[in-house]
């Protein structure tokens, strides 16, 4: 498979996925009154990396930095791509041609490390929310919001499949 196509495929797959997560938490946020991650916040966070701040004790205390909301945007895309990228490096190219549910939840599933181990301490929540006021209900949200990424790997990577196969699987 050709490098652009291979680059493309991972881009579609990261970006699905992450839309198919974040319209997961949006029908939360409708039915069962969730709030939904507030994206400006990781903006915020990587804002004050340019100042040598990586932690904070609230993250929600800290100045507001320019364009926050759109960088923590961005930055959650980039993430979804980067996982598709190592669920695709780790299963190879095959994978694209017939995607499998199991690599896709297992990926979906080891990427919440990123928010348990790196992201809630720096924002002063403590290793896997461990300070917050319901530790159990964030860290079952996270696993909830991380398996329906993998989910969605899965079923873009098959919307995929089925729209545009890979020219490595038409030979």
């Amino acid at each position: 498979m050709e490098a652009l196509e291979t680059a493309l495929r991972i881009l579609f797959v990261g970006m699905g996925a992450t839309l198919i997560m974040d319209v997961s938490a949006f029908i939360q946020a409708r039915v069962f009154g969730l709030s939904s991650p507030d994206y400006a916040l990781v903006g915020r966070w990587l804002g004050h990396m340019r100042q040598g701040r990586f932690r904070h004790a609230a993250i929600t205390k800290a100045a507001p930095v320019r364009n926050e909301r759109l960088m923590g945007w961005v930055f959650h895309y980039a993430t979804g791509i980067v996982f598709a990228m190592v669920l695709i490096g780790a299963q190879g190219l095959g994978w694209v041609c017939k995607p499998t549910l199991l690599p896709a939840l297992v990926t979906g599933f080891v990427s919440v490390i990123a928010p348990f181990c790196i992201m809630q301490p720096a924002f002063g929540l403590g290793v896997a929310a461990s300070k917050t006021a319901a530790p159990n209900a964030a860290r079952r949200r996270s696993m909830i919001a991380h398996l329906t990424f993998g989910l969605g790997l899965f079923v873009a990577g098959w919307l995929l499949m089925l729209l545009v196969p890979a020219s490595s699987c038409l030979s």
